[in-house]
């Protein structure tokens, strides 16, 4: 198969790489859709150990099974694989499994090529009516679905009263927006200091987009980002007795002003993907509708993904998500 393999830092080369092989309790998928995610860009890089070259990266994808008693079955697929019989597990909070792998993370290949192969227990359908660019879109919106889920639970009040403030404006942060209001609120910043990224942001129903310095108080504050200076910013704007929630993964140390957090009773919580549940309720908000159109994403082919990659570095992209399709 054709694929988009990364070879080293800031080096993808689309080439023959061999076809995956579905095992026993797996489907084959032919991917049609896949999203570049941050993470990606991580490893791109150079910045994600877990994520070495040469590999296949992507893992926001979806598709149609290959053969098997799913075959022709439109999917989108859960790429979080667990052991489901780990106490993480049985309990409903698989994404914390001690074993827990996505795919493109060695040894298992990711979905930026024309195949992959992964349990059947990791795959939702899609309806014939649900573009497969718009099912891709369920990866990242998960995980907005699991922070927003969980800091509905620690905040203290109603979260329709919450003032909740998202930072970032890439797809993690646009997605968290989404599920603040599919979840009830009302009253959504998106901060993106991006100005062409944020004249997209205008256009998304469901929250306002602003520039960086512009909030001075939130009650529930989404980090989307995860570098110090936004830990920063989001300590500082949460107001006393509100939530951090913390989805980024941009680096590990830094921004946490810990005095403040103390004396106000600021509460922080670490947020990882999701879990298999919230992937198939946010599967199931992006075919009812209640996450909106989801038309702010650009598509591109797989073959000229290296592009794709070059100018999300530079800046110039103002979608929040690119599509590349194989």
């Amino acid at each position: 198969m054709k694929a988009l393999v990364y070879d080293d830092v800031e080096t993808l080369v689309y080439r023959d790489m061999p076809d995956p092989v579905a095992a026993a309790g797996q489907s084959l998928i032919k991917i049609e859709a896949s999203g570049i995610c941050g993470s990606d860009m991580h490893a791109y890089l150079g910045h994600d150990e877990r994520r070495p070259a040469p590999l296949i990266l992507g893992h926001e994808a979806a598709g149609t099974v290959i053969g098997g008693d799913l075959d022709g079955k439109r999917v989108t697929l859960n790429p979080l694989v667990t052991c489901g019989t780990c106490r993480a597990c049985m309990s409903g909070r698989d994404n914390l499994c001690p074993e827990r792998m996505i795919i493109s993370m060695p040894p298992r290949e990711g979905a930026f090529g024309e195949y992959v192969a992964i349990a059947n227990a990791n795959l939702v359908l899609v309806p014939d009516d649900v573009p497969l660019e718009k099912a891709a879109l369920a990866e990242p919106l998960a995980c907005g679905w699991h922070a927003v889920r969980l800091g509905a639970q620690a905040l203290d009040m109603p979260i329709a009263q919450a003032s909740c403030v998202v930072v970032g404006g890439g797809a993690i942060g646009v997605g968290a927006a989404l599920c603040l209001a599919a979840f009830g609120a009302t009253d959504i910043k998106v901060v993106e200091p991006n100005a062409v990224r944020r004249a997209t942001l205008d256009k998304i129903d469901g929250f306002t987009a602003v520039a960086p310095g512009t909030v001075t108080q939130a009650d529930l504050v989404i980090d989307g980002v995860g570098y110090a200076a936004t830990r920063a910013d989001a300590t500082a704007i949460t107001r006393p007795g509100g939530v951090i929630m913390h989805i980024g993964l941009g680096e590990g140390t830094g921004g946490l002003d810990i005095r403040r957090m103390t004396l106000q009773e600021i509460t922080f919580i670490g947020t990882y993907t999701y879990t298999a549940q919230d992937f198939r309720d946010t599967a199931a908000a992006i075919v009812d509708g209640r996450l909106g159109p989801l038309d702010w994403t650009e598509t591109r082919a797989l073959a000229d993904g290296g592009q794709a990659f070059a100018d999300i570095r530079a800046g110039v992209v103002a979608a929040p998500k690119i599509i590349l399709r194989p």
